[in-house]
């Protein structure tokens, strides 16, 4: 049977896609290739091949995604959620004081310039054998 094997990509409406391009790569590091995306190798994760992508339904009254008009939300990996977020704080980047921890890692929410409530996730790095 034919089936989804992952996330292909992920798109967003922009009212300025440029200006937005930008903030993405200045405090996300999301660098656009020529054609003006990014492409997501998975193999810069560490440890090695611990790489995944989730994709998940969500209620229409969820107010995990913050404002009623966000039809949708990203959830990036970062390496180091502590210094991502004081980099985005100097910046003057709008921070959700709320924070998460699981079993599989630590959770922050920001929100871009357009109004878009973005997810960061530091997975937890397995402990050795």
């Amino acid at each position: 049977m034919a089936r989804v094997t992952g996330i292909g990509g992920v798109f967003l409406r922009a009212r300025d896609p440029k200006s937005l391009l930008n903030w993405y790569a200045t405090h996300l590091g999301i660098v656009p290739n020529a054609w003006g995306g990014a492409k997501f190798l998975w193999t810069d994760e560490l440890p090695p091949a611990t790489g995944s992508t989730a994709w998940s339904l969500f209620p229409q009254d969820t107010t995990y995604f913050g404002k009623d008009h966000q039809q949708a939300m990203i959830n990036y990996r970062v390496d180091d959620l502590d210094a991502l977020l004081a980099q985005l704080a100097a910046a003057g980047v709008t921070i959700d004081p709320h924070r998460e921890e699981a079993a599989f890692g630590r959770f922050a929410w920001i929100t871009d310039p357009e109004g878009n409530r973005l997810e960061l996730w530091q997975p937890l790095v397995p402990p050795k054998p």
